[in-house]
Order: structure tokens, then C-alpha cells, then sequence
């Protein structure tokens, strides 16, 4: 049996935290871990303009506390995963892969043939966890993040469904 993509799982890998989707009330949270995990955060205007363009936006919760975020928007066949962000209290337990899991069935459901993302190179867990799931580099976009000294290029990654 399966379930509808738009409603949340019952439990993520037997622990106790469950995604659902983001709502309006919830970019105060959203924001505070934005600002915690990225040294250039979104900023709520961009959440704001992902939830009224209806894209596929997620929070991940333990109890009552919020432990991440994720986007994801689907049009013409093509997926992108714009964001994926969880809380640094609660990095290294496996919440990022279970949001990639999660944005990648949301995308076959509706039925997009690939799905694309954008990674710093010196994001390396990030890119790890990406290509441990299956998403292969097929390109990269010059300057394209903010950072430091200027600018940093990203790598572009997609994955076949």
C-alpha cells in the first residue's frame, strides 16, 4: 500500500521525528536554523515565494522542536532540490538523507524523469550523501554562491528516475 506524497510518513527509520509539510507559521523556526547551519541563509522572502508558488517545502520534527527543512520544485519532467538544511544539533543521524529520500519520491510521484541540485564543492558531506544516493556531477555553474573570499562555483548534480 502505498501513501500520498503529500501527506507526511508516520516514522522516519524508527525514530522519533516525522516530516510534514511546511506552512507559514513555521519560518520563524525555518529561519533560525537557516541562520545557524549557513554561513549566507535564505532569507523568509525566498520561503515565503517557494510556499506561495506551492513547491514542495518540508520541516522535520522531533517531538516539538523542529530539526530541518527541505524544498523541492517540480515542473516539465524536471525536479530541482533547492534546499536541504538540518538544524547543526541535529546533523549526523541521517535526517539529510531521509529528506533527499523523501524530495525524491515526491519528484517520481510527480513524475518528474530527473532531479537536479546544486552543491558547494567544499560542502563534502554534502556531496557524499548525493552521490552516495545515486546523483552523478554534470556540471558546474561558475561563481555561483556567495562565500568568503568572493564567490564559489557549484557543482551540478542530477540524478535519473
Amino acid at each position: 500500500m502505498s501513501r500520498s506524497v503529500d501527506k507526511p510518513p508516520r516514522k522516519l527509520n524508527d525514530q522519533d521525528f516525522s516530516l510534514r509539510p511546511m506552512l507559514e507559521e513555521d519560518l520563524p523556526k525555518v529561519m533560525g536554523i537557516e541562520r545557524l547551519a549557513y554561513p549566507y541563509p535564505w532569507s523568509e522572502r525566498i520561503f515565503r515565494d517557494c510556499l506561495a508558488a506551492h513547491y514542495s517545502c518540508w520541516v522535520a520534527e522531533k517531538k516539538d522542536e523542529m530539526l530541518g527543512h527541505a524544498v523541492l520544485t517540480v515542473a516539465a519532467g524536471e525536479s530541482h532540490i533547492l534546499n536541504v538544511c538540518v538544524s547543526p544539533a541535529a546533523q549526523g543521524i541521517g535526517l539529510g538523507r531521509l529528506f533527499v529520500a523523501h524530495l525524491l519520491e515526491v519528484a517520481a510521484a510527480r513524475r518528474a524523469n530527473t532531479v537536479f541540485l546544486e552543491v558547494r564543492p567544499s560542502n563534502k558531506v554534502a556531496y557524499q550523501l548525493y552521490v552516495s544516493m545515486g546523483f552523478n556531477e554534470v556540471g558546474h555553474r561558475k561563481n555561483y554562491y556567495p562565500a568568503e573570499s568572493g564567490k564559489e562555483d557549484a557543482l551540478i548534480m542530477a540524478l535519473v528516475l
